[in-house]
């Protein structure tokens, strides 16, 4: 019914490649807790990279692409690396595609971000839908006890997306597939939902918050700063003293019900 493709960069492009690894097994512990049974996972990694134990429900695409050599944020000419990061990032979500096109739903997945154990669960209670939107999420820095309740998060975070199979048009093979179409639709989540639109198969916003974004941790490729000190502490904060309020009220103790949606752990003695 529904597949979680997780795509994981080449391992010469990882600053630490036991940190991805380590974000990676939490990332498929989340997966890996659905309480309905309707449910794959795909980890789409380069030949010869060192992967951890995974759970139940899951296999390993292996793939032969070569390392993006714009991978890092710091280049001079930033759009570049926005492009060379979506071509990556599509080439390996299409190859994980086309391995399970026989899914009903597909979910594409950040290897090191968490999604609600409850989302396999709306996908099978709603097998004709065209898909969903995680319009609202947590952020959570690495490690950190709070969850921060984010109402726009589909812009934000690029796990926020589930979307029935056959509206993505995949190709027969991985080389009828243009690379324009695959930066534009696999690559990246930020137009999918507007094309979808266009087409008269819009997306729904899913009716609970559906996945959590790690932030401020040193294998980020976003380098997305600590959520404390971007929505708490920063200057733009203080001077915007309502919006501080919201968020404020928005704080969640990552308690036992957080930790067994979304991270995949039993509650605490």
């Amino acid at each position: 019914m529904l597949t979680f493709i997780i795509p994981v960069r080449h391992q010469d492009n990882a600053r630490d490649w036991s940190l991805l690894k380590a974000n990676l097994a939490q990332t498929a512990a989340s997966i890996a807790s659905q309480v309905h049974p309707g449910w794959r996972a795909l980890v789409v990694a380069n030949e010869g990279a060192d992967l951890p134990a995974l759970p139940v429900g899951f296999d390993v695409v292996r793939v032969t692409f070569p390392p993006n050599n714009l991978h890092e944020m710091g280049e001079a000419d930033l759009e570049a690396v926005y492009d060379a990061f979506r071509a990556d990032k599509g080439r390996r979500v299409l190859a994980g595609m086309l391995a399970a096109r026989d899914s009903r739903f597909f979910m594409i997945v950040d290897d090191d971000d968490f999604v609600s154990a409850r989302i396999a669960g709306h996908a099978a209670e709603n097998p004709d839908a065209n898909g969903w939107t995680v319009e609202r999420g947590y952020i959570w820095d690495d490690g950190g006890r709070l969850l921060l309740g984010y109402d726009e998060f589909n812009h934000l975070c690029g796990t926020s997306l589930i979307v029935r199979a056959d509206l993505y048009g995949l190709p027969e093979r991985f080389e009828d597939a243009s690379l324009d179409w695959i930066k534009t639709m696999l690559g990246s989540h930020v137009r999918i939902a507007d094309i979808l639109a266009e087409r008269g198969t819009p997306l729904n916003p899913l009716p609970f918050r559906g996945a959590v974004y790690r932030v401020a941790h040193g294998g980020s490729h976003s380098k997305a700063p600590s959520l404390v000190k971007k929505y708490f502490l920063s200057r733009e904060a203080m001077r915007r003293p309502r919006r501080l309020l919201r968020h404020l009220a928005r704080l969640r103790l990552v308690d036992d019900g957080a930790r067994r949606e979304f991270f995949g752990m039993p509650a605490r003695n």
